[in-house]
């Protein structure tokens, strides 16, 4: 059987991406319930390495390269960020919120801090950073546009929370943790996104990440 023209396929990798990042994220956010996040998660993680293995010509090696290169200047400047911007937001909307799990479930912390990078941020990292790059290349603006693309995706995919403060910060980390990934490997860009995270619910913005508070509006 003959291949597709290149238009052809360039189109089903289209359709196939627009599924995948756009259309994914809209039918968990219009339907799904909050209690089925992680088997979401897991499904989307399944789908979008399925779809890397399918790919070919990715070195499976590279997730595990890079550690040499880890940029500790830089995860401490996000971490101190995060938790700046974190108080900023919750002093100005949220004052009770501000370390809630610290205060009132500090046994709770170190379970977050020891899972959320393992069970959360390992499979999103996975499937916007090597899957997007990767496999969607050919579909990519050059330069700094596909960082851009990648942060709009990243943040949209966050779309479940209806939260102009998620949308807001998951762009800026999607921006961070893609310009990682592209210039230091997967390792810098998952332990930026693990360290983001942990500090993010230890400052109280569990208050706006946290599926348990999410209220569709409508």
């Amino acid at each position: 059987m003959a291949e597709p023209a290149p238009a052809i396929r360039r189109g089903l990798l289209w359709a196939e991406f627009a599924a995948l990042y756009v259309g994914t994220p809209l039918v968990i956010a219009l339907f799904l319930p909050g209690h089925m996040l992680f088997e979401a998660l897991a499904v989307f993680s399944l789908a979008g390495l399925g779809l890397l293995w399918r790919t070919g010509g990715f070195h499976w090696h590279s997730l595990v390269r890079g550690w040499s290169r880890l940029p500790w200047r830089e995860i401490l400047a996000v971490a101190l960020a995060t938790l700046l911007v974190g108080l900023a937001i919750l002093a100005l909307d949220r004052p009770n919120s501000i370390f809630q799990i610290v205060r009132q479930r500090p046994e709770f912390l170190p379970v977050i801090w020891t899972f959320y990078p393992i069970l959360s941020a390992l499979p999103q990292e996975l499937i916007f950073r090597p899957l997007f790059f990767h496999r969607y290349a050919a579909l990519l603006p050059a330069g700094q546009g596909a960082i851009a693309l990648n942060a709009a995706v990243f943040s949209f995919a966050h779309l479940m929370y209806w939260s102009w403060v998620v949308a807001v910060l998951t762009f800026v980390g999607g921006w961070v943790f893609a310009r990682a990934y592209l210039e230091r490997g997967f390792p810098s860009a998952w332990v930026l996104h693990a360290v983001a995270g942990n500090v993010l619910f230890a400052v109280g913005m569990g208050a706006y990440f946290y599926t348990g508070n999410v209220v569709r509006p409508f």
